[in-house]
């Protein structure tokens, strides 16, 4: 359950390594008092990097869209199981929803196929 203002890891190889969420796009608005839009695994966010390596190919003054491949809230999944994962994470992608980077650090969600992210699927060493 990604939020506005947390704090998200980028795990790929473009060179940043933190985030914090700007604007959620995707995701779900609770019903009656509480409406903060949340995001979940494979849902697009905006972001603004906020560490990053020296060699960083990007602009680290602008915003940018990420999508969410991991998530320290549980997921449901239709079987009944649940899927959490330690710490929260995205991919940095570019408008057309493919990665910026050539490699994906870490463990994947596999809602992310239903969500046609196939290019990250594909770089990703383990799906679970």
């Amino acid at each position: 359950m990604i939020q506005q203002e947390t704090i998200i890891d980028i795990a790929d190889n473009t060179g940043a390594k933190t985030a914090l969420v700007v604007k959620v796009l995707g995701g779900s608005t609770g019903r009656g008092q509480f409406t903060r839009r949340t995001a979940g695994v494979g849902d697009v966010v905006v972001v603004a990097i906020k560490k990053a390596l020296p060699t960083l190919t990007l602009d680290d003054k602008k915003v940018h869209r990420v999508v969410i491949i991991r998530t320290s809230y549980p997921t449901r999944r239709p079987d009944g199981s649940y899927v959490r994962f330690d710490r929260n994470a995205g991919v940095l992608i570019d408008n057309d929803g493919n990665p910026l980077g050539t490699r994906i650090f870490g463990a994947v969600a596999r809602e992310l196929r239903e969500k046609n992210f196939m290019k990250i699927i594909s770089l990703a060493s383990e799906v679970v």
